[in-house]
């Protein structure tokens, strides 16, 4: 059908639906009332022990029943929640839905509640022999699933009756975006003409408190949670932890406009490059997010004329953003610092797996509204990131293309370009 291929000839990809679980609230609606007033959802951590932690501070989910059973549990609500309201805006069906499904989700560990009730359980032996005889001993199916990687998708997929075996999987923080990709792929390939990308982290543990802690990664600013996140301030000194899920329905834009679905807005082109340069560090010259940005340009069809606004990964660590900077300066050169950039992070913190989609969804409802979300506790701008900073209240912009960057822990990459219209 005219118009409705890119300039490479695949089929164009709309968003049809979008849902939101941030530390802001539940909901689109809510969270983007939040975002744009610039209401930080950064607080001072409630749901276990602080005490003699370089960090108490995060952005925690605590409104949801699971938030108190662990974090497979949460990250299980949360995903079924964003998903919820995705597919409920996208005029699917919520129980046949009919494509498949791709989830970001984190790595998994067993909740305390199961190392307490093995602990506590009669068995003979030692070491992982023990191990093995509790767990048969107390015959816990719940255990044994909230153990599996493929859990919370597999619940899913029961739940919203996707197609096809779920896809669950792990690129540290480029998780979320990595999960739209698969489904703008599947799409583009013609495996299905509807897909389902949901990104959900539920693990802000002690456990990922002190371990992020000892990488030096988190800030410490503890006195004023809500100015802990700073994305490119001088006086920035480490990501806030979070909690969040976004979903998004994926969708051929073809299939959208022949059952007269509402297209929010059109997945251009993603791009992606990995990274060996360290286990968690990131490359000093920026080159493998250099050319996620350009492979994600070179796959939308567009010049670096051709982006209005960008979404930044902004974690406010001092080497992270410093090397967001050199990536965009670099492609975009000296028109960067004219084109407004905003870091959500200010105020809901990193979502970890699920911050790529949780990105990708403002950066919908940016375009959709003529709205750029500020970057809060933008009061001290680092003078050597020479860029144009929504700072600390919203302004009102002529969206047509956004840029959307992760860039994650262990060099994985990806960028999505998100337009208003198919062209």
């Amino acid at each position: 059908m005219a118009g409705m291929a890119d300039h490479l000839g695949r089929p164009l990809v709309a968003v049809t639906g979008i849902g939101i679980v941030t530390s802001l609230g539940a909901g689109k609606a809510e969270n983007w009332t939040a975002l744009t007033s610039g209401r930080s959802g950064i607080r001072t951590i409630s749901r276990f022990p602080i005490e003699h932690l370089n960090t108490r501070i995060s952005g925690m989910v605590d409104f949801l029943p699971s938030s108190s059973r662990g974090a497979t549990a949460l990250t299980r609500e949360m995903a079924e929640t964003a998903a919820l309201e995705a597919i409920g805006q996208s005029g699917h069906s919520e129980s046949e839905f009919g494509g498949p499904l791709f989830l970001a989700a984190p790595p998994v560990e067993l909740d305390w509640s199961s190392r307490i009730a093995l602990q506590r359980a009669k068995a003979e032996g030692e070491g992982m022999g023990r191990l093995l005889a509790a767990a048969r001993a107390l015959n816990a199916l719940d255990m044994f699933d909230t153990s599996q990687f493929g859990f919370i998708a597999d619940r899913l997929a029961d739940r919203f009756g996707t197609r096809g075996l779920p896809i669950t999987l792990s690129t540290a923080c480029a998780s979320g975006a990595t999960a739209i990709q698969l489904g703008v792929e599947a799409i583009r390939r013609g495996e299905c003409d509807r897909a389902l990308a949901i990104g959900a982290d539920g693990s802000a543990t002690a456990e990922a408190l002190i371990r992020f802690s000892l990488l030096s990664a988190l800030s410490t600013q503890n006195d004023a949670p809500e100015k802990a996140s700073k994305p490119f301030s001088r006086d920035r000194d480490g990501f806030v932890l979070a909690e969040g899920a976004a979903a998004l329905v994926l969708e051929s834009l073809e299939s959208a406009t022949a059952r007269g679905a509402t297209v929010l807005a059109v997945l251009r082109g993603c791009g992606e490059h990995a990274d060996d340069f360290h286990r968690t560090r990131t490359k000093p010259d920026g080159s493998p997010a250099i050319a996620a940005v350009r492979a994600a340009l070179a796959d939308a069809g567009l010049g670096e004329d051709g982006i209005d606004y960008v979404n930044a990964h902004g974690t406010s660590t001092p080497e992270n953003d410093r090397m967001e900077h050199l990536a965009l300066s670099t492609v975009f050169g000296e028109r960067m610092k004219s084109i407004p950039i905003s870091s959500n992070k200010s105020m809901i913190g990193h979502t970890l797996s699920a911050a790529g989609a949780v990105e990708a969804a403002f950066s919908v409802l940016t375009m959709r509204e003529s709205v750029l979300p500020p970057t809060i506790n933008h009061d001290n701008p680092d003078p050597a990131i020479l860029l144009d900073v929504v700072p600390n209240a919203k302004r009102s912009a002529d969206v047509r293309a956004v840029l959307s960057n992760s860039f994650g822990f262990g060099g994985q990459n990806t960028c999505l370009v998100l337009a208003r219209e198919p062209v």
